[in-house]
């Protein structure tokens, strides 16, 4: 493909999706009450409830599911939709408690929706989360044969001696980041553009279900070695500086070294035949990190981390600021 194709002439307008948060925030916050921590514009709300915070997420899968329908496999879909709520909650400090999802569809089928709600409970499972109920919905003439929709609602909760939040994320901290399994589930829009003349095998590799975070970092959260985090997902590293607006995140690495060090191949491949530079990656996919923490005791985070299996990685340090993610030749904000 000679013209560049990205996320925006694919289809999502990420600033509008902003625009429309920043117009109906005021009337959200109208119904409000004094027990509310914090609503809309976070990874997750948080709700007062006793001597705790209950955390509440909520996501899909989104345009993934096209090319689960195209491939007629629908056993990792159901991962990803546990994976981008449980992880939002993640990052306030909650642990999960239980999940809920909605399934619409036009018809139902059995076997396909078996085979749905099994990756559900997988993704439940590795989050150590209960399935507690769920709405299957069934509308004629809504959906093409075959398609469907999902939608997840996780909650958790935290304590306030363990609540991640703008306070407890400062300068001079330490970036720490962990690997990706590929795209997780965004992009997606901007991925089908190019991949329609890919192998079957290749496709399939696409639907690599979204890392779920929570057994690696439970015990760096319960002995609260974690200070921010932030799940990248849509707008891919700009989701950083949700940690805390007020900090700079300085990456020690040239676009290039990212890409080399980071990046899935897949990846890289997309980037290459949408013709997009750095930047656009950056502002769109994950980049090969799904998720990003900073903390003051690096080396005893790095160490459990690492005893989990996963292969954590130092991305920087932080600094006063204004939200902004630099990388030697390159600033995102």
């Amino acid at each position: 493909m000679s013209s560049k194709i990205d996320y925006k002439s694919s289809g999502v307008d990420i600033e509008k999706g902003d625009a429309l948060v920043e117009k109906i925030k005021s009337k959200v916050d109208s119904t409000y009450n004094n027990r509310v921590k914090s609503g809309v514009g976070g990874f997750a709300c948080l709700y007062e409830v006793g001597d705790r915070y209950l955390a509440a997420g909520t996501d899909g899968v989104g345009t993934k599911l096209k090319l689960a329908f195209e491939l007629d496999r629908h056993d990792t879909v159901g991962i990803d939709l546990v994976a981008m709520c449980v992880n939002d909650i993640l990052c306030t400090g909650a642990k999960p408690l239980f999940f809920m999802d909605y399934l619409a569809t036009g018809k139902l089928s059995l076997e396909q929706s078996e085979s749905i709600l099994n990756g559900i409970i997988e993704g439940c499972k590795q989050s150590e989360c209960a399935l507690i109920g769920g709405e299957t919905a069934e509308m004629p003439g809504m959906y093409q044969k075959g398609e469907y929709d999902l939608a997840g609602f996780a909650i958790g909760e935290v304590f306030p001696q363990g609540l991640l939040s703008y306070e407890t994320a400062k300068e001079g901290m330490t970036i720490i980041g962990l690997p990706s399994n590929g795209f997780h589930s965004n992009g997606f829009s901007l991925v089908r553009k190019v991949c329609d003349s890919w192998s079957t095998d290749d496709k399939r590799s696409l639907l690599a279900p979204t890392k779920i975070y929570y057994k690696a970092i439970k015990e760096g959260l319960e002995k609260q070695l974690i200070k921010g985090m932030a799940h990248v997902t849509g707008g891919g590293l700009l989701n950083i500086p949700r940690m805390n607006g007020d900090l700079d995140y300085h990456l020690d690495f040239s676009c290039e070294e990212f890409r080399e060090q980071f990046m899935p191949e897949l990846m890289k491949r997309v980037e290459k035949e949408a013709n997009l530079d750095f930047e656009d990656t950056a502002r769109t996919f994950n980049c090969g990190i799904g998720l990003v923490m900073i903390t003051d005791k690096k080396d005893e985070l790095m160490k459990i981390l690492e005893l989990t299996g996963e292969k954590p990685v130092v991305l920087g340090a932080t600094s006063k600021g204004s939200g902004k993610v630099t990388l030697k030749d390159l600033t995102l904000e």
